[in-house]
């Protein structure tokens, strides 16, 4: 039987409709996951289509995921990092939502201070236990959206609930029937998902949820969590690595509209950005992503790296302000006490500086020659030189001239005698056992003591 289908608008045969396959053994995917081996990527050259939705955003979860990896925020803390992600977020929500806990009474009153803003964007969800109590929480709170946790991998159900994959379903089944009851719409954590038995249990049982959402008249959101990093951004990967393969899977055979489908994924190999960025290419509106990647394990997607992402993807940053991101950077630093490691893009101390004197002589003639684009005008974060043993003569008259803010007419060069003074100074200092980076006082009075040498 032939139909036209609403997402390609060409005849197609009638799609087959999977069912549960209710195994009495997990299905672990031993070949792929051996425990004892790095885990294997398979091939199966499948391709899937690239499907980008018209309209793409950003999810966050740092006061969810996130804390559940530092030391809790306080409430203040919160309150002024929801502040700084609507500011990045901008006038149309590219930063859509914000995830809270609902548990203790400090989330409760951070969630409160937060609605008392009055801020359009990020909309505030939470994640909840599946409980009556819990969702009827939700609704007092007067919250929309929240999460629930339905783990997907045999590893999971079997496990760790001691379940069949039935049983599995039922239980989760009835948890979303509830959120309907209570009139709240529920965000279903497939978790696991890249474990999981995608065609035996997460195809069927999202079609279940896909007929439960449209007899309720209620959205449901679909979460697809790479729990543990395993999804593998390729074309042609086999299930249940492939991140095409989920989001067209998922779309294609469970009918989950763009706009109901979200990833999340950690970044336990790396791969995290790029697959977020291969959810959004191949059918997902939403990828879900935490400040400065702070999550479980390795950590969550950075959120500053997918609005970098939305910017190459999309071409513009369609109302956000990107040199929110150093503000956040310095908020997590000076207010939070979070130690950014110095080489992370975008918010590192670091990320713009070099200390290779060849790579300062062409900052010098034009920091395009060495720059990744304009970090002063996007993040408001100009580059920069850091001296050491290997600075050279072109890094130092670039550090001078970067550091006092020196006007054109003004600008040293290579072969100024201060910059030939300063340099046969800090060779000195480092051929006298020196291995650390000169900070900028120590460099400041240096100049100082030469210019008063000199009568300057």
């Amino acid at each position: 039987m032939l139909e036209l289908s609403n997402k390609t608008n060409l005849l197609e045969s009638n799609i087959y409709k999977y069912s549960l396959q209710d195994v009495e053994e997990p299905n672990l995917y031993r070949e792929v996951y051996s425990y004892d081996d790095v885990p294997r990527i398979a091939f199966n050259h499948r391709r899937v289509p690239m499907g980008m939705p018209k309209d793409i955003w950003i999810t966050d979860t740092s006061f969810r995921d996130g804390q559940q990896s530092v030391e809790p925020y306080t409430v203040e803390q919160i309150v002024e990092l929801f502040k700084l992600l609507s500011r990045l977020s901008g006038p149309y929500g590219i930063v859509r939502q914000s995830e809270f806990f609902v548990y203790s009474k400090k989330d409760r009153d951070a969630l409160s201070k937060c609605q008392e803003l009055g801020l359009k964007f990020p909309e505030i969800t939470t994640w909840i236990r599946a409980s009556k109590q819990d969702f009827k929480l939700v609704k007092d709170l007067g919250v929309r959206e929240t999460g629930i946790l339905v783990s997907c991998s045999d590893y999971h159900i079997f496990k760790k609930l001691k379940m069949t994959r039935r049983e599995a379903m039922n239980t989760y089944l009835a948890a979303v029937g509830e959120a309907f009851e209570a009139g709240v719409m529920p965000r279903c954590h497939l978790e696991d998902i890249t474990r999981a038995d995608f065609y035996g249990f997460v195809v069927p049982f999202v079609n279940e949820l896909m007929k439960m959402s449209k007899d309720a008249g209620i959205p449901v959101r679909i979460r697809a969590c790479d729990t543990m990093g395993y999804g593998v951004p390729y074309s042609e990967v086999a299930l249940p690595r492939s991140v095409p393969g989920i989001i067209y899977g998922l779309q294609h055979y469970s009918d989950v509209p763009s706009e109901m489908l979200e990833w999340h994924g950690h970044n336990d190999f790396y791969k995290s950005v790029a697959n977020a960025s291969t959810a959004w290419l191949y059918g997902a509106s939403a990828v879900n992503c935490s400040l400065l990647g702070i999550g479980e394990r390795t950590g969550n997607v950075p959120l500053e790296a997918m609005v970098m992402e939305y910017a190459s993807l999309r071409g513009s940053f369609d109302g956000m302000d990107p040199r929110v991101i150093t503000d956040i950077a310095h908020f997590f630093k000076d207010e939070i006490g979070y130690k950014i490691p110095p080489m992370t893009p975008f918010v590192g101390r670091n990320f713009n500086v070099t200390r290779a004197g060849i790579h300062a002589d062409g900052l010098l003639k034009d920091e395009e020659i060495y720059n990744i684009f304009n970090t002063e005008k996007i993040l408001n974060r100009p580059v920069s030189v850091l001296l050491s043993k290997t600075s050279g003569l072109a890094g130092i008259a670039y550090w001078i001239n970067q550091n006092y803010s020196l006007k054109p007419h003004e600008t040293v060069d290579k072969r100024s005698q201060l910059v030939i003074k300063l340099k046969e100074w800090i060779d000195k200092e480092y051929e006298s056992g020196r291995t650390t980076a000169l900070s900028n006082s120590e460099i400041e009075n240096k100049i100082a003591e030469i210019q008063k040498q000199e009568g300057q």
